[in-house]
């Protein structure tokens, strides 16, 4: 492919510290248009990023992973979006957060505080209590509002999703997607790395992320994110690795359902992708915000996506057909660069103006 200006820009941002390396994808009308690599997967040793690189995708994992096992869930019939947390987790029935429901959870509207540090007293257990401990940990934890009564996106919203998923499939969060959703759609480089089982053996090229200074140590094929860390590498808010290609496959299926057997009912794929209106969140998934959005000035008013911390991100135009998959390791070696917080809604400007999609 010819040197265009969305690789140059890609460049600068590598030159310029924005990220040390990327994988950017663009996908029109369910193929790709545009799929290249950029800088490093690894500063110390200089492994370059490649097409097949694997990302840690962090919060990508909320839409991608918890998100689609609870929408299966729904279609079987074993949950149901209104139904409260309480019945189906007993350790809730004198919890503030035993009222809340599925849904509320979904769209970050359950009351659950943005984030906590449930790893600081997790750190000193025996590895195979600090599951148990974090669901101790959810129970005892206030709500900030009301269930419905307001908006926060939540980590921990998701990491009780989590909890409710396994107590309804009885496994761990990683193998009920695996079995139910990327094994028959034939994706295989989706996937959580159960630290427990020693899974973090396993040799793939693997974007590096943060020097952690929790865990004294360069992290490579291992979650970044430190509550699910201490939580064996699966939860429901950050655990899922993948490749660029992987994503695009998964958004592609999601945004047309057409692929044999139907992944998602109705109801489900259209709260997944449209939602309510007026909500800033759809189930699971998040929408451009206003007036200033890291998805730039063209995508429509009809598009779905999400951030992750480690710099990663999709948009899907569900009007133009238009998917686009960002996948960095900005917080490699040290995750204080925040040039891509204003990077990204100027690469994503540039891609529409390039291919005509404004």
């Amino acid at each position: 492919m010819a040197f265009s200006p969305i690789d140059a820009l890609m460049e600068k941002a590598v030159r310029e510290d924005i990220f040390p390396g990327a994988v950017l994808l663009v996908g029109k009308g369910g193929h790709p248009i545009f799929f290249e690599a950029y800088g490093v997967a690894n500063r110390f040793d200089r492994t370059p990023m490649t097409l097949s690189t694997v990302f840690d995708l962090a919060s990508l994992t909320k839409p991608l992973a918890t998100t689609l096992a609870v929408a299966r869930l729904v279609d079987q019939g074993k949950m149901a979006l209104d139904q409260p947390v309480r019945e189906i987790l007993p350790e809730f029935g004198k919890s503030s957060a035993g009222q809340i429901m599925p849904r509320q959870l979904l769209c970050h509207q359950g009351g659950l505080p943005s984030h906590e540090r449930f790893y600081m007293a997790c750190k000193n257990l025996f590895p195979s209590m600090r599951k148990s401990m974090m669901l101790t940990l959810l129970t005892r934890t206030a709500l900030v509002f009301s269930p419905g009564k307001d908006t926060l996106y939540s980590d921990l919203g998701f990491m009780l999703l989590c909890r409710l998923v396994e107590k309804l499939v009885d496994c761990s969060m990683d193998r009920f997607p695996e079995k139910e959703i990327y094994g028959p759609m034939g994706l295989n480089n989706l996937f959580f790395i159960d630290l427990l089982d020693g899974a973090a053996s396993r040799n793939f090229p693997c974007a590096a992320t943060e020097l952690c200074p929790v865990r004294n140590r360069l992290l490579i094929r291992e979650v970044h994110d430190d509550n699910a860390w201490f939580a064996g590498g699966v939860d429901g808010q950050a655990g899922l690795f993948g490749t660029a290609m992987a994503v695009f496959t998964l958004l592609q299926i999601l945004m047309t359902n057409d692929s044999p057997p139907l992944f998602f009912s109705r109801q489900m794929r259209e709260g997944m992708l449209y939602g309510d209106v007026g909500n800033r969140f759809t189930l699971g998934f998040d929408r451009p915000s206003k007036p200033v959005s890291s998805s730039g000035r063209y995508f429509s008013a009809d598009t779905v996506g999400h951030l992750g911390f480690t710099g990663t991100s999709f948009w899907m135009d569900l009007e133009k057909s238009v998917i686009v998959i960002l996948l960095t390791n900005r917080v490699h070696p040290f995750r204080w660069s925040s040039g891509l917080l204003a990077f990204r809604s100027v690469i994503h400007d540039a891609i529409m103006e390039h291919f005509g999609f404004q």
